[in-house]
């Protein structure tokens, strides 16, 4: 049903925020950890921020098709994660030979999350999903308001 696919775009908005909002929290948590994972070379590196990807939920051939001879517009379908991704960006190096994790020359590699853009990820996040949050709440309340015209 046409009306409801406002909510259903919201809806699908609001799960991939909360995605969002879950990996930043998770890259904040681990900003310190020097040993996450284990490279080709055997040796271990530090935690990789990760980003989530974003794409468009796909329409299935017979939907278009359906559309097409309704003759109506298609409405927004919403969005999906399409991945997880890990930030290519180097890794920062900071000097302490007395760290155990330091190499031959003192230098030990620290994650490459920086804090401040995770808090401000964090609070786009919230924004979205709020301003998804609304718009169901006004979607929902017209739908009400049209339910009491019978009356």
């Amino acid at each position: 049903m046409s009306i409801f696919h406002g909510i259903n775009a919201s809806a699908s908005a609001l799960t991939a925020q909360r995605l969002r909002m879950d990996v930043a929290s998770s890259n904040i948590a681990n900003a310190s950890t020097t040993r996450a994972t284990i490279n080709e070379n055997g040796e271990w590196e530090p935690y990789r921020r990760k980003m989530v990807v974003f794409e468009p939920q796909e329409k299935s051939f017979q939907s278009f098709l359906q559309s097409a001879a309704n003759r109506s517009s298609t409405p927004g379908q919403g969005v999906q994660v399409s991945a997880i991704v890990g930030d290519e960006e180097p890794f920062k190096q900071m000097y302490n030979p007395s760290h155990p994790d330091a190499n031959d020359e003192g230098y030990v590699q620290l994650p490459n999350v920086d804090p401040l853009q995770e808090m401000v990820d964090i609070m786009s996040a919230t924004r979205s999903y709020e301003a998804n949050v609304t718009s169901i709440n006004a979607t929902k309340g017209m739908l009400m308001k049209a339910l009491e015209i019978g009356k």
